[in-house]
């Protein structure tokens, strides 16, 4: 098998192509981030966090840079069952929905009177409720948002349910918790905790909870990184958890085994799974935006909800 994978468990074998080729779809950025695969528009969204870009590939065309971020500094987005584009804005301070009309609003920016900090990642359950991450760090420096004080006591996760004007706290006990993904029955988030950036000996952890309708319950720790930190997440069909690292991408099983790892030389910011059988990975890096075919497909829990509608474009 080629350098790209190091396979630690035999399951790992049954989820990626062997003579698959690793492809660089775009290089230049700063610090990119926020994949997102639109299947009825068959374009993937990607952010440029510094230099405030939000940008666009569309297979057989290349990249392009979108129109509607100039001050948002936009980082994790996701797609809801009304067809909305979701992102998190550092800049705005504030989680923002675009819809098919290309109108934005915003769904949330403040939790019980004081500004979040920089919302940073957020998915969506299939009882339509969002669930986001709200780290500092785009108020920590000028580089990925605007220099300000935190106004909430943590960094925490937050539920946003249908219809509610604002978010729940329902994780305050992470130092900096940062990307999210749900398991693909809704039972299990899995969110990752990236402190060690700026706490020391906070571990490189993806925390586990069980989903109780609007509550969680916390459930230990799927996995440990042992290259860099967690960022962003993404599952597939069968329940196993890709996760960026520092030395790439690490693959982990619902039962929390390493079963191998993408092995890319530095580190990674984020990554998701699409193309039309939704069986590539697009993977961010600071500087480069990356795909590969695999042997597996991503789960979508809401394929069926946004499959008829247009495509909510950059």
């Amino acid at each position: 098998m080629s350098r790209l994978y190091l396979t630690l468990d035999a399951r790992f074998r049954q989820l990626v192509l062997p003579n698959a080729e690793l492809e660089c779809l775009y290089e230049g950025g700063r610090w990119l981030e926020g994949p997102l695969w639109l299947p009825d528009g068959e374009q993937l969204l990607f952010s440029d966090i510094p230099n405030d870009q939000v940008l666009r590939w569309v297979p057989g065309v290349g990249v392009g840079v979108g129109v509607f971020s100039r001050g948002g500094f936009q980082n994790g987005r996701a797609r809801d069952g009304q067809g909305r584009v979701l992102a998190c804005e550092h800049g705005s301070r504030s989680l923002v929905a675009r819809d098919l009309n290309g109108s934005v609003s915003v769904l949330a920016s403040h939790f019980q009177g004081k500004r979040l900090n920089s919302p940073n990642d957020v998915a969506v359950h299939g009882d339509g409720s969002i669930w986001f991450t709200d780290p500092d760090y785009g108020i920590l420096t000028d580089y990925e948002g605007h220099r300000a004080q935190r106004e909430q006591e943590g960094c925490w996760v937050f539920r946003l349910g249908a219809g509610e004007r604002e978010p729940r706290a329902v994780v305050t006990s992470m130092t900096k918790p940062n990307g999210l993904a749900f398991s693909p029955d809704g039972r299990t988030l899995y969110v990752s905790e990236s402190g060690g950036s700026h706490v020391p000996d906070t571990p490189p952890e993806i925390r586990r909870f069980s989903v109780r309708g609007a509550e969680l319950e916390p459930d230990g720790v799927l996995g440990t990184l042992d290259c860099g930190l967690p960022d962003g997440l993404a599952i597939d069909e069968e329940g196993n958890l890709w996760s960026s690292a520092g030395d790439g991408v690490h693959c982990f099983a619902p039962d929390g085994t390493l079963l191998g790892k993408l092995v890319l030389g530095g580190v990674t910011s984020n990554l998701c799974f699409g193309g039309a059988k939704h069986d590539r990975l697009f993977i961010t890096t600071a500087r480069r935006l990356l795909c590969l075919a695999v042997a597996v497909r991503g789960a979508r829990l809401l394929t069926s909800a946004i499959a008829a509608k247009p495509s909510a474009t950059s």
